[in-house]
């Protein structure tokens, strides 16, 4: 008998079509509909503070147009009304839970030693990862040649075997719409697990499952557990 294969799923920012997505609200609805994990978007205040963040300023989500770098964690606790949680309150809100901490700012070692440190300081390094481009996983490495990463790739090329000799990526991420079974059976002859980024149709998903991905990242997480959660239909 073969063994069951496990599907990780992963709330894109929490639960968005609920709460505003990376809110402590958002986070925990993506947990209590059953996620198994929490995407995430962490960048930094103008005094170093990691917070959640997927846009380089306020306007989108809490209309101010201002960029985040250029304000104190107090000013955008004031701004956001206290809704943009720090990191540490945020891994406080997934205590046990895994979470993905995506990072969609510019590869600034600094800036991912502050990361690393907060998630340290948390005791949360072994259930937290990192996502992003090669540039950014670089640094990682670098910062913490412990963790575990996920290289964001966005074309068919395959990475080239120095870059994922010197990241070390666990899973290798994609846009859903670049997976077919061909190159699922790639990623995982480089020894790498294959996450995916964000379907939110049940179409999708079920594409998707069939071709043999370890772990979807979706702002639909109740679908996809609904999905999860069915049994296999019965062979004829």
């Amino acid at each position: 008998m073969s063994p069951v294969r496990t599907v990780t799923a992963v709330a894109h920012r929490g639960d968005p079509y609920r709460f505003p997505e990376n809110t402590v609200d958002s986070l925990r609805s993506a947990l209590d509909r059953g996620a198994d994990a929490v995407e995430i978007d962490v960048r930094l205040t103008r005094d170093g503070v990691p917070v959640l963040l997927h846009d380089a300023s306020l306007k989108r989500l809490w209309g101010h147009d201002r960029p985040l770098e250029s304000l104190s964690a107090q000013q955008v606790r004031e701004l956001t009304g206290g809704r943009v949680p720090t990191l540490e309150e945020a891994l406080a809100a997934t205590d046990g839970s895994r979470v993905l901490v995506d990072l969609p700012g510019p590869a600034r070692p600094r800036a991912l030693r502050r990361i690393v440190g907060v998630v340290h300081a948390c005791g949360a390094q072994e259930r937290v990862y990192y996502c992003a481009g090669a540039e950014t996983m670089l640094a990682m490495r670098a910062a913490d040649p412990r963790a575990e990463l996920a290289l964001t790739w966005t074309t068919l090329a395959p990475p080239r075997a120095g870059l994922l000799d010197a990241v070390r990526p666990r899973w290798l991420n994609y846009r859903f719409g670049l997976v077919t079974r061909e190159l699922a059976a790639r990623v995982h002859r480089d020894g790498c697990l294959l996450s995916v980024w964000t379907p939110d149709t049940r179409r999708s998903l079920r594409r998707l499952l069939g071709l043999g991905v370890d772990a979807i990242t979706t702002n639909r997480v109740d679908l996809l557990c609904a999905l999860l959660r069915r049994p296999a239909a019965p062979s004829a």
